[in-house]
């Protein structure tokens, strides 16, 4: 299995993993891998009127996959929710924020709610 391949194998498990917790804690599935002209949002789940964009990162440990959201990938994730919330009256009336679930190198994953703000 070449390294490409390799990444996208441990993304897919990641994910896999985020969203069994993430179901587990109540919230529901709204879209998996939603793409939008400025960027895009790994997962985005519903509990109560809280719309949550998350993002899933795999890394050796917690902390480096928290840490490893820059600026920039932050930008990007809010302004594909902002082009979401343009389309779902749901999200647009409701609370919306920015989560990141951390996956280590164990498949362990945790939850880290309003990681980071979306106004960049």
């Amino acid at each position: 299995m070449r390294d490409r391949e390799k990444a996208e194998a441990k993304g897919r498990a990641a994910e896999f993993v985020a969203l069994a917790l993430l179901t587990a804690k109540g919230y529901a599935l709204i879209r998996r891998r939603y793409k939008s002209p400025s960027g895009e949002v790994d997962l985005i789940m519903r509990r109560g009127d809280v719309t949550a964009f998350i993002e899933v990162k795999a890394r050796a440990s917690h902390d480096e996959a928290v840490t490893s959201v820059s600026p920039t990938q932050a930008r990007r994730i809010a302004a594909a929710a902002a082009h979401w919330m343009a389309q779902d009256e749901i999200a647009n009336n409701g609370t919306c924020r920015f989560d990141i679930v951390a996956v280590n190198s164990a498949l362990i994953p945790s939850h880290v709610e309003n990681a980071f703000d979306g106004a960049y």
